[in-house]
C-alpha cells in the first residue's frame, strides 16, 4: 500500500502552484489586474499553512528555479536597456542616484526612529532601494506597454538593482561579518564583486551572439539565450558573485551586439511563463505570518515613505529630465515592486550561512504588501499613463 502522507508531501507544490496558476487567470479575467499578485498571495498562504511539513530538499530545489526564473527576467530587462539614451539624457541616471540615496537615508531613519537596531535598519533600507524587475517587466509586457512611463521605469530599475546589491553587500560586510566597521574594505570587496559579476555577463554577452552568427541562428536565439542564462545562474551560485548584475549585463551586451529578440519571444516564451509562476509563488512563502503581524505597522509605515520618496524624487526631476511632472510621477509610482527582488537576495545570503529573516520582521511586511499591491500599482501607472495596449487602442 502506498504512503499517503508522504504521496501527499510529494505533490503538494505542483498542486498549489496550479491552483495558484488557476487563481490568477481567473482573478485576471474578472478584474483585469495583474495575475502576479495572486501567485504571491497563494504562496503566503500556502507556505505558511504547510509550515514544518514540507521537506527542505523540496524548498532548496524550487528556489534554484526560482533563481533561474529571476535570471531570465534580469536578462530581459538589460536587453531592454538604452545606454546611449543614458548617455544623451543624463538626468536619468542623476534620477536614479538621488531617488535611490534619498530612499535609504528616509528608511533607515525612520526604522530606526521607530526603534529597529541600526543594522537591521540598514539593511531594509539598502533593499528599499531597489525596484523588482520581475513584478515591473511582468506587468509591462502583460500589458504590452511602451512609452516613456514604461522604458524610464525600466530604466530606472535596472540601476537602482545596481545600487542596491552594492549597498546591500556593504552592509552585510560590515554588520553581519564584522569587517572591523571599515567602510572602505566593504566597499571595496562589494565593488570587486559587482565588477567581477558584470565582467562574467558581458562575457557571456559576447560569446553568444558570436556562436549564433557562427551557426547563423542570429534569429533564433532564444533556447541559446535560455541555456546562456540558466550556465551563468549556476556559475555564479557556485561563485561569491552576484546573478542580478551578471544576467543584467549579459542582456545589455547582447542587445548591443545587434542580436534581436523580436516580441514573440520576450518573457522566453512558455518556460518564462511557468517560472514565473514558479517564482512569485515561491518568493511568498518564505514570508512567515509571525514576520509579518510582528512588524506590519512599521512595515506600512516605511512602504509609504518609500513610495512618497520615489514619487517626489520622479516627479522633481521630470521635467529637466525630458517629460512632464505627472509622467514623472507615474515613473516613481511604477517602481512600486520590490518583494522578489528582495526576498531572493536575502535568500542568496543563506548560502554564505547568514540568514536575515528573522532579524527584519517590518520587512517581511513590506515585501508582502508589495508582493501583491506592487504589480497592481504598476499596471495602474502605465494605465494611467495611456501606454498599455488597451489604451491605444481607445
Amino acid at each position: 500500500m502506498p504512503d499517503f502522507s508522504d504521496l501527499g508531501l510529494q505533490l503538494a507544490w505542483p498542486l498549489a502552484m496550479t491552483l495558484a496558476w488557476m487563481a490568477g487567470e481567473l482573478f485576471y479575467r474578472w478584474t483585469a489586474l495583474p495575475r502576479i499578485a495572486v501567485y504571491g498571495l497563494a504562496g503566503f498562504v500556502f507556505g505558511n499553512l504547510a509550515a514544518g511539513y514540507l521537506p527542505p530538499s523540496e524548498a532548496k530545489n524550487f528556489m534554484l528555479l526560482a533563481n533561474l526564473g529571476f535570471g531570465l527576467i534580469l536578462f530581459e530587462l538589460g536587453y531592454r536597456i538604452n545606454l546611449r539614451w543614458l548617455r544623451n539624457n543624463p538626468w536619468i541616471v542623476a534620477t536614479s542616484l538621488l531617488e535611490a540615496a534619498c530612499t535609504f537615508a528616509a528608511v533607515y531613519l525612520v526604522a530606526h526612529l521607530c526603534g529597529m537596531e541600526r543594522l537591521p535598519a540598514a539593511l531594509t533600507a539598502s533593499l528599499a532601494m531597489s525596484s523588482s524587475p520581475a513584478g515591473l517587466l511582468r506587468v509591462l509586457n502583460e500589458q504590452g506597454a511602451a512609452g516613456q512611463v514604461t522604458e524610464r521605469a525600466m530604466h530606472l530599475t535596472a540601476l537602482n538593482c545596481v545600487m542596491a546589491v552594492f549597498t546591500f553587500n556593504i552592509v552585510v560586510g560590515i554588520g553581519v561579518f564584522q569587517t572591523s566597521g571599515d567602510v572602505a574594505h566593504a566597499a571595496a570587496s562589494s565593488l570587486l564583486v559587482l565588477v567581477a559579476s558584470a565582467g562574467l555577463g558581458a562575457l557571456f554577452g559576447a560569446l553568444v551572439p558570436l556562436w549564433l552568427r557562427m551557426i547563423d541562428a542570429s534569429r533564433e536565439g532564444t533556447l541559446a539565450f535560455a541555456l546562456a542564462v540558466v550556465l551563468l545562474v549556476a556559475i555564479t551560485s557556485v561563485l561569491p558573485l552576484s546573478p542580478v548584475l551578471a544576467a543584467l549585463t549579459f542582456g545589455l551586451v547582447a542587445r548591443h551586439r545587434r542580436i534581436a529578440l523580436s516580441p514573440a519571444q520576450r518573457n522566453f516564451g512558455v518556460l518564462g511563463d511557468l517560472l514565473t509562476v514558479l517564482m512569485f509563488f515561491f518568493v511568498a512563502t518564505k514570508v512567515q505570518l509571525e514576520h509579518v503581524s510582528g512588524g506590519i505597522a512599521l512595515g506600512l509605515l516605511l512602504v509609504l515613505v518609500r513610495a512618497a520618496v520615489k514619487v517626489s524624487i520622479c516627479t522633481l526631476f521630470a521635467r529637466v529630465s525630458g517629460i512632464s511632472a505627472r509622467k514623472g510621477a507615474l515613473s516613481g509610482l511604477a517602481l512600486t515592486p520590490m518583494a522578489v527582488f528582495a526576498i531572493i537576495l536575502m535568500e542568496q545570503t543563506r548560502w554564505i550561512g547568514v540568514d536575515l529573516f528573522d532579524s527584519l520582521a517590518p520587512l517581511a511586511a513590506v515585501m508582502l504588501l508589495l508582493d501583491v499591491a506592487g504589480p497592481i500599482l504598476t499596471q495602474r501607472a502605465v494605465v494611467w499613463a495611456n501606454e498599455t495596449r488597451i489604451g491605444k487602442e481607445t
